[in-house]
């Protein structure tokens, strides 16, 4: 019998059928066998105007629908088109609901066939991909989509790209179909039968999977190929290419590229790293925007690699760098060379699919929806990933990172060559990768866990490069440090669970053959018990510490919402109750963690199965993370290093145990420079923001660097910022002072408003403080009651850094308000951003915890907090917020800068002069309005 999909996308005066938003127009295909049959499409008319923005979107006006059919006039033809078909949409509860809710205004029964959602559909079989909307993914398609938002050519659109879906699904390796079919029930989309069906004809043609393929304990996998060490060291020096040879304007660089331009910064960093390489010394490079630095550092490191035979290690702190590296600067390194060489991606663990964990979470009933269609995404990736690495999927909904936290690989848990899918490990593939690579590509979190705890993550160097390395500091001090917080207690207690709700526990004890004590009734009602009351005492440890928190907090909120106080385990007055709550855990957790830890004593590993010993294996993990969560409560609360600073962080409208513990070193300084710099031989570090005052004496005392006459060069950004960009400062901005806020921010929402409007959006907004941020946004919102701008406001609503750049790329006249991630890594070029305003000059809070140690500690020496540390700092900030307007030759914008201070304090010429030379204008608001003006559309 064939199957009949109608395809059909409604444009609408809102998205709220319940509050009287009607369909305005409705645009359906049908299709049979692969092939559209028919179409449908009409406008209606809503009864009420249509909003202006909606116009804007879908070109849709009041003209259009004037003299359109009332919904219930073209309810038969409707039906007749629809009758015995699936209803298929992008986002089927949108416009099935507006769909049934005409049908119900016009006194017919709703809809009540099958559908299918294609969004639904293009996560579960395209689970890579970085966007599921319509546009996002005809372009992936390479399907023209040339009047988006119209109905008729979004659901043309539609149908093609559910056809290219219906027919990856009904391709997939056999084995796949059989672990997705019962996943399918709990989907939204009804495509069991499809499923079904496709199996039939795969046994009915005896199909062969492809040859890329191998189905292992009837998983469908991509088939990997044994790893072999492709390149050899380089056999003499006349393959050797000096940086002059290789970037110079006919050089090997200049051949491997369609278009090329020779840019002297680029070969002078990287004439620099070599030297430094081969004379053992280290090196700290600025270099600007448009530099090219990847490049620049790449080809020193491997020449170096390749005629040392030693590993040069690549570390970058965004993943975004390393995914530009590994799929751009690499392959185009290794077109441009006459020799090969191997580059490995090593992250850490976590990173990594556990596939034993997987088959044991495939073989049980999925626990909610979320979870299915996760479990089917990987299904899926699995026949097309080589690497089993995170980043590479777009898992879907709020429990994505508790999902992957089920799923990941870590070496508590890890059964070793034991398990049966030790010889496919991702993980253990990636290590052995990089122990073969000439460059190793990590991150700073991995190279810090290996220098730290000396584990030999990574292969043995010694030389590095490590980019973005303004985060060094940062990022050693929270390795060094120590956190926990309630939900890590609360999420290892359940999973290990009670004799009553099938947890570890009692799956592990389930196991032990009959005879020991603990196969009592005695002992398991004692460990139900104990485990029970560790919950309560948890409960009521972070119930006292969410109220103290709340009680003496004078900061305002953090931009994730929280209340914050630093305090002194030894000194603290009031935590004396807090104290004895940390005991009772502590102590509780030591005499349980013993007892739970006897189940591995009665269990002969050899003799289970291979669902058996992962049980055990996850339920001993369990055990050791609770006892090392309570090693930390332990160190937070009742031990105290002089050399650490502790706070605690409480979320004020969250629940009343949502509280988070921190310690952190106050200066790694010393660490840095006995663990890292003083154990290998060269470490090169760059960045775009090094220098304060064009000194890098700053960076270096952070750093510990002062007594290893590390080398050091700057090198511009080729960009010509007198043509490309203006720093503008509206002089008569109000004041910041706490007094004037409300006022402050009210002139700041109408600068960005005028601003916008000029500009038609395109701006990112930048602010130090989220409470300012909030209630920006929500005076934008009171103005722009038309809809003009979308407007996106960091933590207003839920959603990470990644998926508000996306929303900001993707509508043309949107304006970005973000906080401290928004000040660095974010690239925006071309005409998707034209304006940069910076609402304050970027000092942290002088009450933030580790600041607020680090200035009493220079105080201490003698020394200006402010000069020797908060402006530094701020410079430093204030460099990259700038660096992220001109990301290419060719963009074209303006900085805006509304703190005064910039030209009435003493320091205010430190940050205009940490910046390339670009033209400052001081002018009234209505004159800096004017200004943008011209020089956009000059």
């Amino acid at each position: 019998m064939t199957e009949r999909y109608v395809i059909i996308d409604v444009e609408t005066t809102g998205n709220a059928p319940k509050k009287g938003d009607r369909i305005i127009q409705i645009g359906a295909v049908a299709v049979e066998n692969e092939v559209i049959v028919d179409s449908y499409s009409s406008f209606f008319n809503p009864g009420h105007s249509i909003p202006s923005f909606i116009q804007q979107l879908t070109g849709i006006t009041d003209n259009d629908v004037a003299d359109a059919p009332l919904f219930e006039e073209q309810v038969p033809r409707l039906l007749t088109f629809l009758e015995g078909s699936y209803f298929v949409a992008h986002n089927v509860p949108f416009d099935l609901s507006f769909i049934n809710g005409e049908l119900e205004r016009a006194g017919y029964e709703p809809f009540g066939g099958p559908v299918i959602d294609t969004v639904e559909c293009a996560r579960l079989l395209y689970p890579t991909e970085a966007s599921y909307q319509l546009n996002q993914l005809a372009d992936t398609f390479s399907v023209v989509h040339d009047r988006p938002h119209q109905a008729d050519s979004d659901a043309e659109v539609t149908a093609i790209i559910w056809m290219k879906l219906k027919k990856k699904l009904e391709e997939l390796p056999a084995a796949t179909l059989h672990r997705l079919l019962p996943l399918s029930k709990h989907l939204e989309s009804e495509i069991e039968p499809i499923i079904q069906s496709a199996l039939r004809e795969k046994v009915k043609a005896d199909a062969e999977d492809p040859a890329h393929i191998e189905v292992y304990r009837q998983i469908a996998l991509k088939r990997k190929t044994p790893f072999q060490k492709r390149s050899q060291k380089q056999p003499d020096g006349e393959q050797r290419i000096n940086s002059n040879e290789f970037f110079k304007q006919e050089g090997h660089l200049a051949r491997a590229m369609n278009k090329y331009e020779y840019r002297s910064g680029q070969e002078d960093m990287s004439a620099s790293i070599h030297d430094a390489f081969n004379q053992n010394s280290h090196l700290l490079v600025e270099a600007g925007t448009g530099t090219g630095k990847s490049l620049a550092y790449l080809l020193p490191a491997v020449e170096f690699a390749k005629q040392t035979n030693r590993p040069v290690i690549v570390s970058t702190q965004t993943i975004t760098l390393q995914d530009q590296l590994m799929a751009q600067e690499i392959p185009l390194l290794q077109k441009a060379l006459p020799y090969t060489f191997d580059v490995s991606l090593l992250k850490g663990r976590s990173h990594y699919l556990c596939l034993r964990k997987f088959e044991q979470l495939l073989d049980e009933q999925p626990e909610h929806y979320e979870q299915a269609l996760a479990l089917g995404q990987l299904l899926v990736w699995l026949t097309e990933t080589e690497y089993g690495d995170v980043e590479e999927l777009n898992l879907v909904g709020g429990a994505s990172r508790r999902f992957w936290d089920q799923v990941k690989s870590d070496g508590e848990s890890c059964t070793g060559p034991s398990c049966p899918w030790f010889s496919r490990c991702f993980y253990q593939q990636a290590r052995e990768r990089a122990f073969h690579g000439d460059i190793v590509v990590t991150n700073h979190a991995l190279l810090f866990t290996d220098m730290v705890h000396d584990q030999s993550l990574l292969p043995g160097y010694r030389h590095a490069v490590i980019d973005e390395a303004h985060h060094l500091e940062q990022l050693a001090s929270q390795h060094l440090g120590i956190e926990t917080d309630y939900t890590r207690f609360t999420h290892l207690i359940h999973r290990l669970g009670t004799m009553d709700n099938e947890g570890l526990l009692a799956q592990s004890v389930a196991i032990i053959p009959d005879g020991p004590p603990i196969k009592e009734q005695g002992w398991v009602k004692a460990r139900t018990e104990k485990l029970a009351d560790l919950k309560f005492e948890i409960d009521e440890l972070f119930r006292m510490l969410h109220g103290f928190c709340l009680g003496r907090s004078k900061r305002g909120s953090s931009e994730v919402g929280r209340l914050s106080i630093r305090f002194s385990p030894s000194e603290e007055k009031g935590l004396s109750a807090i104290q004895e709550g940390a005991k009772r855990v502590v102590m509780l957790l030591e005499e349980e963690g013993k007892k739970l830890l006897e189940v591995g004593d009665h269990i002969d590993q050899e003799l289970l199965s291979f669902q058996e010993r992962g049980i055990v294996s996850d339920f001993l993990s369990a055990v050791r993370d609770l006892l090392a969560e309570g090693t930390m409560l332990e160190k937070l609360l009742l031990e105290e290093d002089p050399n650490m600073v502790y706070w605690m962080e409480a979320e004020s409208k969250g629940a009343q145990n949502a509280t988070y513990l921190y310690a952190r070193p106050i200066d790694v300084s010393e660490l840095l420079a006995d663990k890292l710099f003083a154990k290998k031989d060269s470490v090169i570090m760059t960045s775009a923001t090094l220098t304060v005052k064009n000194s890098f004496r700053f960076i270096k005392k952070r750093l510990g660097l002062d007594d290893f006459g590390v080398e050091t060069l700057s090198v511009p950004s080729p960009f010509n910022y007198q043509r490309q960009a203006k720093l503008l400062i509206p002089e008569d901005m109000g004041s910041i002072k706490r007094a004037d806020e409300k006022a402050f921010i009210e002139q700041t929402a109408e600068f960005i408003y005028h601003s916008a409007s000029i500009t038609q959006g395109r701006m990112l907004v930048l602010f130090t403080s989220f409470d300012m941020l909030r209630k920006t946004y929500r005076l934008l919102r009171e103005w722009d009651d038309e809809g003009d701008f979308v407007l996106i406001g960091q933590g207003v609503k839920t959603g990470s850094r990644t998926k508000l750049m996306k929303t900001f790329r993707q509508h043309e006249r949107s304006i970005l308000l973000g906080t401290s991630t928004f000040w660095e890594g974010v690239d925006i070029p071309g005409d998707a951003l034209s304006c940069l305003v910076i609402v304050r000059l970027p000092f942290s809070p002088p009450d933030e915890p580790v600041l607020q140690a680090k200035s009493e500690k220079v105080k201490a020496e003698g020394k200006n907090p402010f000069s020797e540390l908060s402006l530094p700092q701020a410079v430093l900030r204030f460099k990259q917020g700038f660096g992220r307007l001109i990301r290419q030759e060719n963009d074209k914008g303006v900085v805006v800068v509304l703190d005064k201070r910039l030209l009435q304090s003493s320091y205010g010429k430190d940050f205009i002069r940490s910046l390339p030379k670009v033209p400052v204008i001081q002018k009234p608001m209505d004159e800096v309005l004017n200004e943008i003006d011209r020089f956009l559309n000059e």
